[in-house]
């Protein structure tokens, strides 16, 4: 969801920043736009950045216990990049 947020502010920031020509008094449309696209940059990086990461995952499976008495135990490690 977050990078699909980040490409929506650089949209709206670019329509704003480039294909908008009103002449407003109060604020200044074009700082708008160039503000929100540097926000969608920073939304996509960081999403980006976030899906990315390292991640592991460890899963213990116990099995039945063997006749001498013991507890057989297999665990396994996934580490995706």
């Amino acid at each position: 969801m977050g990078i699909g947020t980040g490409i929506f502010l650089f949209v709206v920031g670019a329509i704003l920043a480039f294909a908008v020509n009103i002449q407003e008094t109060v604020i200044n449309l074009h700082i708008v736009g160039y503000l929100l696209m540097g926000a969608g940059v920073v939304v996509f990086v960081i999403s980006l950045v976030l899906v990315l990461r390292h991640r592991s995952t460890v899963s213990t499976t116990r099995s039945a216990v063997d006749p001498a008495g013991t507890e057989k135990v297999v665990e396994n490690k996934t580490t995706s990049i």
